[in-house]
Parts: structure tokens; sequence; C-alpha cells
């Protein structure tokens, strides 16, 4: 059994197809990438797989569970995460606070407990300390200590990308969806969110599904690669087969 298998995903907006009938399958640790013209359709399966949309026709079962009408609460408490195409942050609060913001599935202390501790023995404070712990953790792998206290909206773009990446890590996923991670970054971020990218799958146990223009980070990370154009499936396969089949060639380069 895959571990996230898509069948016969189809969704329609008006007169307009987004997906046809398109099916993959994601192993688990795999770094698996869907690519594809702008408009093909990449960020629709994310949004299907996520609960935002729900697909037409279809099936995305994952770890062997029905996802299709899970609302995307749902789907973050079976352990998938995502980070966007424009940055969805709490641009006022600290990166601390953002962050903090992916353990709220994780807290057990209800609003009154978490408002009114008094010391670090009591059950509330007890688990806000282990919270922030966890967030220190990832503050510290993903290299942004200097961002810990300060608002998000006085942070540079590439930063910013960061700090939604550690805000998904933080909610310990089983399945991080990436859409566009190394969008707006200039080159040597692109280079340090590489090595992420492969530190995130390896250190944190977490198969990723990224969407990504960027063809020489796909090509460089991937394990799998899944092209898409005008919402039906072109190939799949690992780089050096996707990266020579003519549909894809003729889908980026055009036809001559």
């Amino acid at each position: 059994m895959s571990f996230l298998a898509i069948k016969d995903l189809g969704i329609s907006f008006g007169g307009l197809t987004a997906l046809s009938s398109v099916s993959m399958n994601v192993e688990k640790g795999q770094i698996f990438s869907i690519i594809g013209p702008n408009g093909a359709g990449k960020t629709t399966i994310f949004n299907c797989i996520s609960g935002i949309y729900r697909p037409k026709r279809g099936s995305i079962l994952f770890q062997g569970q029905e996802m299709v009408g899970k609302k995307p609460y749902q789907a973050a408490k079976m352990g998938i995460a995502r980070t966007f195409q424009n940055i969805e942050l709490f641009s006022h609060l600290s990166t601390m606070d953002n962050l903090l913001l992916g353990r709220h599935m994780h807290m057990k202390s209800g609003i009154l407990a978490g408002s009114t501790f008094l010391g670090r023995n009591f059950p509330a404070a007890r688990e806000e300390c282990l919270h922030r712990e966890r967030v220190e953790r990832i503050i510290e792998f993903l290299e942004i200590e200097s961002a810990r206290d300060m608002p998000v909206s006085a942070l540079p773009y590439g930063t910013r990308k960061l700090v939604e990446l550690g805000r998904a890590l933080a909610m310990e996923p089983s399945l991080l969806l990436l859409d566009e991670p190394t969008a707006g970054m200039n080159q040597e971020e692109k280079r340090d969110m590489m090595f992420w990218i492969r530190d995130i799958r390896d250190d944190f146990d977490v198969t990723i599904l990224m969407v990504e223009h960027d063809m020489n980070l796909v090509m460089e990370v991937s394990d799998e690669i899944f092209a898409l154009n005008f919402g039906i499936k072109l190939v799949q396969g690992p780089p050096h087969v996707v990266r020579n089949d003519p549909g894809v060639l003729e889908a980026y380069l055009g036809r001559d």
C-alpha cells in the first residue's frame, strides 16, 4: 500500500477542468515533486489533499484512509502539513509565536488553564515549556535564531519563507506539502533550501510532496517526479526519465 495514493482525481471550476483523471503514488520517505507550467493544476492537487477543495471524483488515500471529504483541520490531525505559494503568516507576531501556532493541535490545556498558570509546576506551564523547546529545536535547525523574537513583518522575504516552513514542521507531520518553497529566493537561499529539504526528510522522518518551478532544485533533490499539464498527467518517474520525456520538453519549451 502506498503512503499516499491518488486515483482518478478530477475537479472542475465552472467550465474549466483543473484536473482530469490524475493518478499518482507516493511512497513513504520519498521526496516527490510535481512539475508543470503555470495553470497545470499542481496547487489544485495540494488543495484537494489538504481538504481545501473537494474533488468531483476520484480517491485520495493517505496511509490507507480516505481524504476526500475531510476538512483541513482533520487533514492536519492526520499528519499532513503544508506551506503556501504566498506566505501565510501573522506578520504582527514574532517568529517564535508563529511557530508556536503550529503546536496548537498538540496542546491539551484549555483556554482557561493556559491563561491563568502561575508557575512552571502547573500542567499548563509544563506543557508550554515542552512546546517552546520543540519550537526552539526547529529554529536552531533552520538557523533563524536571530529572528526568534522579531515580528515577521520586519524579516527579509527568504527568512519569512523559512518561518512558514518551520511552522509546518512544528505540527510534526508525516507528510509535508511544500508549495514552491524557493519562490522569490536568491540563489544562495535556494541552495540552502535544497539541503534543508533533504535534512527534513532524513532527520524528521517526513515524506515530502513538493511543487516547484526551479528545475535544478527539482532534479537534484527528487526521488520521483510527476509532470502535469492542463490538468492531465504527462509522465511519472525518476528525474532522468522525466527530464528527457518528449511531452515534458514540449510543455516547457514548445513543440519545436
